[in-house]
C-alpha cells in the first residue's frame, strides 16, 4: 500500500497514542468528579486544551473540545445564526467550502436565512473585494475555509478578516486542513472562530476543537450539563482530548521543518518528468498547502486510474466525493475544463511519506498508461 491521501485522514502518531493510552486504561475517571481519579482526568483535559491553544496562539479559555471538525463548523454556523438572528439573517461563504459548512447553510436557507456564495478564480481564491461588496447591514457571519481540501489553495484570511472587522461582522475559518502544515496564529489574525479536526493532525478520528475568540458567546449545539464551561454538553472524551493535545505539540515541532514541501515537490517533478504536458496542475502553484498535489491526467478519468491501481491510496477530489466520475464541484467552480477536470487526482503527502513510495507510485502510473496505450493500439 502506498498511502498518498493524508488530506483525507492521518495515522495516529506514536507519541499521540502513547499519551492517550493511560486514559484508555487505568486513568478512566470522569473529569466532573471531585475525587482523585476524576481530577486526574480533568488535568489531562486542561493540559490538552493548553497544548492546542499554544499551537494556534490562543488563550486556553478560547479552546472548546468537540467531536470533530464537522461539529465545530455546525456549532459556529447554527450558533451564530440563532444568537444573532435579531441583527440579521444573511451569511456569506465561498462556493468551494466543505460539505460541513455547505450543509448547515443549506439547512438555514430552508429556515428563512439567506446565503451569498462568493466565486473563486482559476486558482481557487476568493477575491476580498467580492466579500466587501457582499456584506450587508443584515450580515451576521462570514465563513471561508483557511485552505481548500482538494487543491490546497490558501485563502487570503488576513484580508478577508480585516474586511469583516471593518464591517463589524463575525468571521469564521475552517482550518482543518491547514493545521500542522502551515503556521496559524489567531492572535495576529482578525478571526472570531477557527475549526480544528484531530484526524487531520495525526490524532484519532472523533475529536475536534473550536477556537472562539474571548468575549464571544454563541448558543451551544449540544444542550445538557455544564461541561466545557457550559458550551458543549456531554462527558468529555478524555483520551481523545489528550491525544489532540499531544498532536498539537508534535505539529508544532514538525512545522519547523519543510519536509512536506520537499517530498511534494519531488513528487511533482517526478510526475512532470514522466508525463510532461500530459498532466495539469490544479490550483495555485505557490500559494497552497505544502503537502497537496492535485493534478489532472489529461484525457483520462481520475477514478478509473485509481481503480486500476488499488495499491495507491489517493482521491479523485475530497474524500467525501471519491468514487464519483462527475467533475469535482471545486474544480468546476475554478473553471477547469471538463476534459482536464475529469482526470483529476488529489495526492496529499504526509509525515511518513518517503521518496521510495513516490517512486513506486509514479512507476505504477507509468505502467498503467503504457498498458492503456498498448490496449488501444491492439484494439
Amino acid at each position: 500500500m502506498i498511502y498518498l491521501d493524508y488530506n483525507a485522514t492521518t495515522p495516529i502518531d506514536k507519541n499521540v497514542y502513547k499519551a492517550m493510552q493511560p486514559y484508555l486504561e487505568m486513568q478512566f475517571g470522569n473529569p466532573s468528579n471531585s475525587y482523585e481519579l476524576g481530577q486526574f482526568a480533568k488535568k489531562g483535559v486542561e493540559n490538552a486544551r493548553s497544548q492546542v491553544a499554544d499551537l494556534i496562539g490562543a488563550k486556553t479559555s478560547e479552546i472548546l473540545f468537540t467531536g470533530c471538525g464537522s461539529e465545530s463548523n455546525n456549532m459556529v454556523v447554527k450558533g451564530v445564526a440563532y444568537t444573532y438572528k435579531s441583527k440579521g439573517r444573511h451569511i456569506v461563504t465561498s462556493c468551494i467550502e466543505h460539505p460541513a459548512i455547505l450543509a448547515p447553510l443549506a439547512f438555514l436557507e430552508k429556515n428563512g436565512y439567506e446565503v451569498t456564495y462568493l466565486p473563486v478564480n482559476e486558482k481557487g481564491l476568493v477575491n476580498p473585494e467580492d466579500l466587501r461588496k457582499a456584506i450587508r447591514k443584515d450580515t451576521i457571519l462570514v465563513t471561508v475555509m483557511h485552505s481548500n481540501n482538494e487543491v490546497g489553495t490558501l485563502q487570503p484570511i488576513q484580508e478577508l478578516g480585516k474586511i469583516c472587522r471593518e464591517k463589524d461582522v463575525l468571521f469564521h475559518t475552517d482550518a482543518s486542513q491547514s493545521l500542522g502544515k502551515v503556521e496559524i496564529d489567531v492572535s495576529k489574525l482578525p478571526i472570531d472562530f477557527l475549526t480544528i479536526a484531530g484526524h487531520k493532525l495525526y490524532a484519532p478520528k472523533g475529536i475536534g476543537a473550536l477556537y472562539i475568540r474571548g468575549g464571544l458567546e454563541i448558543e451551544p449545539l449540544l444542550h445538557g450539563a455544564s461541561q466545557e464551561s457550559g458550551r458543549r454538553a456531554g462527558t468529555e472524551n478524555v483520551p481523545y482530548a489528550v491525544a489532540l493535545g499531544e498532536a498539537a505539540v508534535q505539529a508544532k515541532e514538525h512545522l519547523k521543518k519543510d519536509e512536506l514541501l520537499q517530498i511534494r515537490e519531488y513528487f511533482y517533478n517526478t510526475l512532470k518528468e514522466a508525463f510532461g504536458d500530459r498532466i495539469h496542475l490544479n490550483g495555485d502553484g505557490v500559494n497552497r498547502l505544502p503537502n497537496t498535489l492535485n493534478v489532472s491526467f489529461i484525457g483520462s478519468i481520475g477514478g478509473d486510474i485509481l481503480a486500476a491501481l488499488p495499491e495507491i491510496c489517493a482521491s479523485t477530489g475530497s474524500a467525501c466525493h471519491s468514487g464519483s466520475k462527475t467533475i469535482s464541484p471545486v474544480l468546476a467552480a475554478m473553471g477547469v475544463e471538463e476534459k482536464i477536470a475529469l482526470g483529476a487526482i488529489r495526492f496529499s503527502v504526509g509525515r511518513y511519506t518517503t521518496k521510495f513510495e513516490i517512486d513506486q507510485a509514479v512507476n505504477q502510473l507509468i505502467m498503467y498508461f503504457e498498458a492503456f496505450r498498448n490496449h488501444n493500439s491492439i484494439s
